[in-house]
This record gives C-alpha cells, structure tokens and sequence, in this order.
C-alpha cells in the first residue's frame, strides 16, 4: 500500500536545535527512519499516531500541547491512520559540535 508522504518544513536550523513542522495528510507517513539526536515532540493536533517499529506496531495517543521527549537512537515509520491532518512540531537538540547534517533521516 502506497501512502501519501508526511510534509516536513524546517522552521529553524542553528548550532543547537533543529525545529520541524511535520504535517501529515490523512494516512500520510515519514517512512521508516533512525532518530540522530535526542528529540521533543510539540503535538498540535490531538488523537492517535500509528508507529511501526521494530518491534511492531504500536499506536500512540497525542494530545495538543502535551509534550514527549524521545531518545537518540528511536527507529520508526510514524504513519496518521486518521482521516483529517495531523500536525507536530520536532525539535531535534543537538550535541556541542554536532554538525547540521546529523539530525534525524526522516
């Protein structure tokens, strides 16, 4: 099944963070990716998001405003099983010396 791509804008790129907005038409997805930085989700939208990992899929319930905060390392395929848009902002915190490129391969 061919799913329609999740849309990425990148808000701001410095020396520390990476800001993304990433919006999500109804069963839009990321495709699979491995996170290269610690990372905190913004939700702007509330209801669920469907993860494939490694180890299955697992869906997560997301509320507005209500942040989370994952790990370097995180591998997944984030996919909206919704029929309305879904939107979260990224912001991917990056390590003293940490060039631009190593953030996350979405």
């Amino acid at each position: 099944m061919q799913r329609p791509p999740a849309v990425p804008t990148v808000q701001i790129d410095n020396d520390q963070v990476t800001v993304t907005e990433w919006r999500f038409p109804p069963g839009g997805e990321t495709g699979w990716h491995r996170h290269g930085m610690n990372y905190v989700v913004v939700p702007q939208t509330t209801g669920p998001l469907l993860l494939d990992t490694p180890n299955g899929q697992v869906t997560s319930q997301l509320t507005t405003g209500v942040s989370y905060y994952r790990p370097v390392g995180v591998e997944h395929n984030v996919i909206n099983p919704g029929d309305t848009e879904f939107v979260f902002v990224e912001i991917e915190i990056k390590q003293p010396g940490q060039a631009a490129a190593g953030g996350c391969s979405h």
